[in-house]
Formats: structure tokens, sequence, C-alpha cells
């Protein structure tokens, strides 16, 4: 089952050292060609756009599980220690803990300087939203909304896989999240054909997103955050959310840090409603993005190790 604590507990280590250098050859980066040269293929084949998709899904896939297999099991038979500096390897490239960090401190340190224009131009890297019109507050809040985002896909949901399945699953699931990321619009280009990557990408996130809920509110526990409110506000607005499982870290994270996320923002210049997720709105700034970072930095380790000790408790019981 899995794969051996040391190396889970390596590959984590060097994501929190060396996050992903864009010099190093990155599998998520093939991932992402493998589903474009599929799409191109597929497209062209006749196949009605849905079936053609799901195809796409399983091309991709298990395309990526089947090289991550072959990759660990060549280098194994090299050495046994080969074996395992690949799996340490590809486990390192499915989690994002340092760089969405980074990415987050950028927009605080920016903020703390007194630069809104900088830290504008930060926050632009992580939100899809206009940013230019955007507030101190406004900055704050949208770099803290994205770390709660992506707290799922960059961090425990990989390390759920990984915990399960081991490289082959954490690398499976980060093939799933691009797919979605490529083709999971529902616009008029990808409604049917990214139907399979959207869908699938919900049911991989469904008991991940729920479990962070409890990883959430144990780190924001630790930190003493609003611990109380996590719950109460995962309850009123989870559901809220347009996507099945983002609405639950999004809520937990807005509940720990006192604020609300969604409202009113742009996007290319069109308008549009988010539901609201949380229970309080204080203003935001540099100290809310730190506490976001934080607590995601720290739901990383409460969840590693809460997956860590059961696997270990079924093992000295089964």
């Amino acid at each position: 089952m899995g794969t051996p604590e040391y190396m889970l507990a390596a590959a984590f280590i060097c994501d929190l050292l060396f996050g992903d250098p864009r010099w190093m050859p990155h599998p998520v980066r093939a991932i992402a060609r493998l589903a474009h040269g599929a799409e191109k293929v597929l497209r062209i084949s006749g196949l009605p756009l849905r079936v053609a998709g799901v195809l796409c899904v399983f091309v991709v896939v298990g395309g990526t599980a089947g090289a991550a297999w072959l990759v660990i099991d060549t280098a194994g038979r090299l050495h046994p220690a080969m074996g395992a500096i690949a799996g340490v390897y590809l486990l390192y490239t499915a989690f994002a803990v340092k760089d969405l960090g980074d990415h987050a401190r950028a927009v605080g340190d920016a903020l703390s300087a007194g630069d809104l224009t900088l830290a504008r131009r930060k926050v632009s890297w992580m939100v899809g939203r206009d940013t230019a019109g955007l507030t101190e507050d406004g900055v704050a809040l949208a770099a803290a909304e994205s770390v709660a985002e992506n707290t799922v896909d960059g961090v425990t949901a990989p390390l759920f896989y990984a915990l399960l399945f081991g490289p082959v699953g954490a690398l499976a699931y980060k093939a799933v999240n691009t797919l979605d990321s490529s083709f999971g619009y529902m616009n008029e280009r990808y409604r049917e054909f990214g139907w399979a990557s959207a869908k699938l990408d919900d049911l991989a996130n469904w008991l991940p997103a729920r479990l962070t809920v409890l990883a959430i509110a144990v780190a924001a526990f630790i930190r003493r955050l609003r611990f109380f409110d996590i719950f109460e506000a995962v309850r009123q607005g989870a559901r809220l959310h347009a996507s099945p499982n983002a609405g639950y870290p999004e809520a937990a994270f807005a509940g720990a840090l006192g604020v609300t996320f969604g409202g009113t923002r742009s996007y290319g210049g069109v308008v549009r409603d988010v539901p609201l997720l949380g229970l309080r709105r204080e203003t935001c700034s540099a100290v809310t993005v730190m506490n976001g970072v934080s607590l995601m930095r720290l739901t990383a380790f409460v969840f590693l190790a809460a997956g860590t000790g059961l696997r270990l408790l079924f093992q000295l019981f089964v």
C-alpha cells in the first residue's frame, strides 16, 4: 500500500527546500504536452467530442501512470537505490507547497513595502481576475483566496494519492488535475470534449477536499486562528461554490482567517458576482496573506502526519 514513509518524507522536504526550479524537467509540463497532443489527434478523428474527451482521459492518465511505473521499475532494476531516488523525485514534483507559498509571500512582501503596483502585478500571476484596480485589501484578499483555492490541488490531494498509491498515484492525480486545467471549461470549445476531464477531477478531489477541512481546522487550532468559525463557515458556504469541492477548503480558510471570499469581481472587463464564503469581513493586509501561507503549510504537515500515522496503524493491525 502506498510508498515507504521515508520516501514521502524525503519528497515533501525536497519540495519545501527547492520548490519547482524552472530549469529542471517536470512531469506536469510533459503531461500538459501529452494532453494537448492527444486533443489535436482526437479532434480530427471524427469521433463525437464527448467520446473523444473520454479517450483523451484514458490516454493521458493511463499514459502518465504507466510512464511513472516504467521509470521507477527501470531505475530499480539498475539498482534499488536508483528506484527509490526515482520514486522520491516523482513524488517531489507532485507537491507545490513551496511554490504556492512563495507566490503569495511575494504579494505580501510587496504590500508590506507599500508598493501596491508591484503587489497587483504579483497577484495577477496567481488569479484570473482583473487586478489593475484592486485596493490593498482586494490584493491581499485575492492572494489569500488563491492560497485557499490551490491547497487541495497542489498540496493535500497529491499527498492523499501518494499515501494510498505512491508515486504512480500522485502522478496519475496530477494528470487528472492537468486535464481539468486544460479542458475543464464550460465554453463552446470544451463543453463536450472537456466533460470527462472535469467530472474525473471532481471525483478525484471529492474526498481530499473534505479531509482537508479537518487538517485546516487542526492547523488553525495550533496557529490560534478562528478554529470555531471554520465548521460554521463550511456549513453555510461550501455548497454555494460553483465547484462541488473547492468551496470546502476556501470556506474553511475564510473562517480561520476571519475574512470573506467571493463577491463582485471582474474577468476581462466582465463583472461577475461570486458567492460569499466566510463569517466575518475583516480588512485584509500583508498579515492576512502571511497567515494564509502559514496555515497552508501547517495544513500540509498535519495532512501528511495524520495520513502517515493512519497508514502505520493499519500496517500494525492488518
